[in-house]
């Protein structure tokens, strides 16, 4: 039986962020990460490599690089949680016991939920930004085009960063503009939300990009069946239930997504799957020696790497307080998010929110308002802020 002070569900961005930050804060706290993965992703690069602006492997970092300096790795699955005795246990079969935990798995994408997505991503026309293996088949799809339907979807889920799916669709027009096929190609976004955008402030803008660019944006219609091999897609109309089958030349197609298995069937979980947290503190409404940050946690706002950025730090505060007296920090998290909504290869508003939509922004200008500069930061600065400041710590 292995037992740590601290142990940490997940080694993906909020993992490390979150151990990095606690090993600054003190190097001899006992800290142990589970995740069996090889690899790290920062997977908002994605956008980039499907829309040909960077090589996918600038995405990628061996998972041993990052895992601090004094920290043990179980490069193991964790498998299920016994939150009363302070035990989870990997699927190896290792039993691991725990002062505190943090859980922070990520998402699961669950590829199979629409019909004939899973297995014919890279091929058929039919690519996908959430995928690694394939995210280059997007970009190759995108320059080859020669004209007619390109759609692009998001799912009624979750999703992480819900602007990702609408970017590689501006980026694609644009492309589409440069390569001499736009005048004979349509573009079609086909949305399970109600609206482009749940910020008023910045659904009013990006409204009026679709517009500019002659998109035509359908609302409440989810992806229910790719028939790849005759270049078919049907969707469900979310009020009426009515479906509806369209060609296509190509398709984005976003998967549904959901919190783990392990977690969804766990005792940590509520009745949507998710961490069962307070909003504010991210502690466990039932266990107040767990937390939860990032995609997983039940925490009402979007799922990006720049929550985790404000996350990690008040998860770190309260488990630093509670190490030392029991009881937690006053560090509070108000919901906020960012997406850096790409609208073109120099242009990007730069959307930053929190909880109940609040425009929560950084820059002393309209965020709304299209910009090369933002657009600079999302292809250089926030990478950089991530492999530098957030994976050391250091945010």
């Amino acid at each position: 039986m292995e037992f740590h002070e601290v142990l940490v569900v997940g080694g993906g961005t909020a993992g490390i962020t979150v151990a990095s930050r606690l090993k600054r804060i003190s190097e001899y706290i006992d800290l142990a990460i589970i995740d069996p993965a090889d690899n790290h992703y920062y997977q908002p690069l994605w956008t980039l490599v499907g829309g040909g602006v960077v090589d996918k492997e600038a995405s990628r970092r061996s998972e041993a690089s990052l895992i601090p300096k004094g920290v043990k790795w179980y490069k193991e699955s964790a498998e299920s949680f016994k939150p009363e005795e302070n035990r989870v246990t990997t699927s190896e079969g290792t039993e691991i016991m725990y002062k505190y935990l943090i859980v922070c798995p990520g998402l699961q994408l669950d590829w199979d939920e629409i019909e004939g997505l899973a297995g014919n991503v890279g091929k058929y026309g039919i690519c996908s930004n959430y995928s690694y293996e394939h995210v280059d088949y997007t970009w190759e799809t995108i320059r080859s085009f020669q004209g007619g339907r390109a759609i692009f979807t998001h799912p009624d889920s979750a999703i992480k960063c819900g602007g990702a799916p609408q970017k590689i669709m501006y980026l694609a027009d644009e492309a589409f503009r440069n390569q001499g096929v736009r005048n004979r190609t349509e573009i079609n976004f086909k949305s399970a939300n109600g609206s482009v955008f749940s910020v008023k402030k910045y659904a009013d803008a990006l409204d009026e990009v679709i517009s500019r660019k002659g998109i035509r944006a359908d609302y409440k219609k989810d992806l229910i069946k790719v028939d790849g091999p005759n270049k078919q897609a049907v969707f469900r109309d979310l009020d009426s239930g009515e479906e509806e089958t369209l060609d296509y030349d190509m398709i984005h197609a976003v998967p549904y997504m959901s919190a783990p298995d392990f977690i969804k069937r766990s005792p940590l979980a509520n009745s949507d799957g998710w961490v069962d947290v307070d909003p504010h503190t991210l502690q466990h409404n039932g266990y107040g020696n767990i937390f939860s940050l990032g995609d997983v946690s039940s925490a009402p706002t979007s799922k990006t790497g720049a929550a985790i950025r404000k996350q990690a730090p008040v998860v770190a505060s309260h488990i630093k307080s509670m190490l030392k007296g029991g009881v937690r920090s006053s560090r509070r998290y108000d919901g906020y998010t960012s997406c850096p909504l790409v609208t073109g290869y120099n242009s990007l508003i730069m959307a930053e929110f929190k909880y109940d939509n609040v425009p929560s922004e950084t820059f002393p200008v309209n965020q709304a308002k299209e910009r090369k500069s933002m657009y600079m930061v999302k292809k250089y600065g926030l990478p950089a802020m991530y492999w530098r400041g957030m994976m050391k710590g250091l945010m």
